[in-house]
Order: structure tokens, then C-alpha cells, then sequence
């Protein structure tokens, strides 16, 4: 007995495949790394031609008012299997299934039961043009993981200077404090190793209104005083002369 898929993510799913048959999808939906639709499992890809972009979307994005007017059209369930399925395509930095699934009515601010979202992975893993997507569309800064974090936090623990860069465009909270009781700044120095992204990243933050007198509230030291104990000394340069203004 084939394994029904909801209609609706059926018919997006078909689109983003160039699949023309339903009955081509015999299973569960699911995305390949690739980005291809299996109707197996993710060890049995399959191998179609990818199709143009749904005539919706634009370079710049897609229009909020198409993607409310299809998310619309979706039955609940349907719904969150296009989230789910945007979810594992960002991991993947796919940036044109992304695109699709969005065009289709997926919420790049959907968390799944980890407390991930497309916009959040995009962040933390420092793609940079996805994390565009997601901003055009609609993505929420302040949107937090299960420790608490920001996007802003995420991306500074992992030096990708490019994309805090980003971020401080927005109104994203520069000084939130997460779980752990640590800031961008913080993580920027506590988990990097002093090399040039993480400089970067700290003059950055300082420049975007990091508080660099602000001490950690997990162990009370500031960070200069993080910095200078490990030994960077660019990044405890910066520090130092912000205080001093």
C-alpha cells in the first residue's frame, strides 16, 4: 500500500522535482541532501531536472502577500510538513529549494521540536545568503533557540563575521543575555580563537553597541578580562580602546 502525502505539499513537492505523476511519489516525501524529492528514503535520491522557480517569487524574495495567500490554501498538517521540509533544506543551504518552499507558504520562522528555525540555522551555520531569504521574508530577530540565544549570538560564537554583520543591520538586541549568561560579545571570545573572523566579529559587535564593560553572569569577568587571559591580544586592543571612549 503507497503511503499517502498530504495533496498540498504533494503538488509542491512535484513542482520543485519537475515530477509530472503523482503516483512518481510512491512514500513519504522527503528531501535528499541534494534537495531532490525521494519517495523512499534519504539513502534512495533520485536524480530530476531541476525546474525554473515558481513565477511568485522574485530575486529579492518572495511577496508576503503570495506566501500568506498559499500558506492559506494548506491544511494544517500540510503545513507543517512544507516547515519541516524548508527546516532540512536549510541545513543543507539549499537556497533555491528554500526559495520555493517559501514561494509555497513555509514560515521561515517554524521551529521544530529542537528549537530550530531556517532562519536560526542560517545563522549559526553562516549562510549568508539564506539568511537574506529569510530576512526578506519575514524572519524574526529576536526569535530565540532552547538556550536562550539569538541569531546574533549564534553566529558570533562561530566567528562568521559576515553574517553578525548582517544581522546588526536589523534591531536584533546586541547585549541579550542567553542560558549560559553570556552575550555575542562574550561567546565571540569565550569559544573563538582569537583569529581574524573572530577580530572581526568583535569589532563588529563593539562598533554595533556591544557593552564591552558588561561582565559574563556566569563567572563575573568582562570581556577584556576574557580576552586578556586568552591571550588575544587584537580583540583585547579593541576592548580596551572602546572602554576608554
Amino acid at each position: 500500500m503507497r503511503a499517502l502525502v498530504p495533496g498540498g505539499v504533494l503538488a509542491v513537492l512535484l513542482l520543485m522535482t519537475g515530477c509530472t505523476d503523482p503516483g512518481e511519489v510512491t512514500g513519504p516525501a522527503q528531501l535528499t541532501p541534494s534537495g531532490s524529492a525521494s519517495a523512499s528514503s534519504p539513502s534512495s535520491p533520485s536524480s530530476p531536472s531541476s525546474p525554473s522557480p515558481p513565477t511568485t517569487e522574485s530575486a529579492a524574495g518572495v511577496s508576503p502577500s503570495s506566501r500568506s495567500a498559499t500558506s492559506k490554501t494548506l491544511a494544517p498538517g500540510e503545513l507543517i510538513a512544507l516547515n519541516q521540509t524548508l527546516i532540512g533544506v536549510a541545513w543543507d543551504n539549499d537556497v533555491d529549494q528554500a526559495r520555493r518552499l517559501i514561494a509555497a507558504g513555509a514560515d521561515v520562522n517554524y521551529e521544530d521540536e529542537t528549537e530550530q528555525s531556517a532562519f536560526l540555522i542560517a545563522a549559526s551555520e553562516g549562510y549568508l545568503e539564506l539568511l537574506d531569504l529569510t530576512l526578506r521574508n519575514g524572519a524574526d530577530v529576536d526569535a530565540r533557540d532552547s538556550f536562550n540565544g539569538t541569531a546574533l549570538i549564534r553566529a558570533a560564537e562561530r566567528g562568521h563575521a559576515d553574517v553578525v554583520r548582517r544581522l546588526l543591520e536589523t534591531d536584533v538586541s546586541v547585549n541579550h543575555v542567553n542560558i549560559p549568561g553570556w552575550t555575542a560579545l562574550h561567546e565571540a571570545i569565550i569559544f573563538g580563537d582569537g583569529s581574524p573572523r573572530y577580530v572581526e566579529t568583535v569589532r563588529l559587535l563593539v562598533e554595533g553597541g556591544a557593552d564591552v564593560r558588561l561582565p559574563s553572569q556566569r563567572d563575573g569577568l568582562t570581556p577584556l578580562q576574557h580576552a586578556t587571559s586568552l591571550g588575544f591580544e587584537e580583540i583585547a586592543a579593541i576592548l580596551r580602546n572602546a572602554a576608554e571612549q
